[in-house]
């Protein structure tokens, strides 16, 4: 199990979720269900603090396994969303980032500062190659974060997740470790 801190500004820094994060993580879900629920499917499944107590405790597991990490992104010392080095394939050195932000800290750059940062570690930290990122061909604003970073554009899985009765088209996203460092 590895140990993930990292600060992004003054104001915000990204730390491995933990049990103790479940109240505030169940607060930021519950008073942004609507946002939420237009894009992923698991919010409906969230109905208390120890659903995410639950969620946490799996992630935790991954980690330990040396699977990837889940950490909180907290800005202001309020949780403002997660992101997760998901799937890591070690043989492969490859892996995938999930991220979701709050509605009223949108807009702001955290979401591409604590990529940024994840994208780092991945390829500094962990030796990986590749790192990929999913979104929904209609969901401009988590588009434009592996856009604003670089990414390339692999293709668009089409119909791939089904959210609220709709199948949606995902865009997948990747960067290189070679292409990252070239970039800086």
């Amino acid at each position: 199990m590895y140990f993930f801190y990292t600060p992004l500004d003054q104001d915000s820094r990204l730390q491995l979720l933990q049990r103790h994060d479940a109240n505030a993580l169940f607060h930021l879900i519950d008073t942004n269900r609507a946002h939420l629920r237009r894009w992923l499917t698991w919010e409906r499944q969230t109905q208390s603090a120890h659903d995410c107590e639950q969620f946490i405790t799996s992630r935790l597991r991954i980690t330990a396994e040396n699977g990837g990490f889940t950490a909180a992104l907290w800005h202001q010392e309020q949780l403002a969303g997660l992101i997760e080095l998901q799937k890591i394939s070690w043989i492969d050195r490859r892996s995938a980032i999930g991220y979701w932000l709050g509605k009223t800290f949108q807009g702001h750059g955290l979401m591409t500062a604590a990529c940024r940062a994840v994208v780092d570690y991945g390829f500094d930290t962990l030796g990986l190659n590749r790192i990929e990122i999913e979104a929904a061909a209609g969901n401009k604003r988590s588009r434009a974060i592996p856009e604003r970073l670089g990414f390339h554009q692999d293709g668009i899985l089409r119909q791939y997740q089904q959210v609220n009765g709709h199948y949606l088209d995902l865009v997948v996203y990747s960067m290189l470790s070679a292409e990252w460092r070239a970039s800086i």
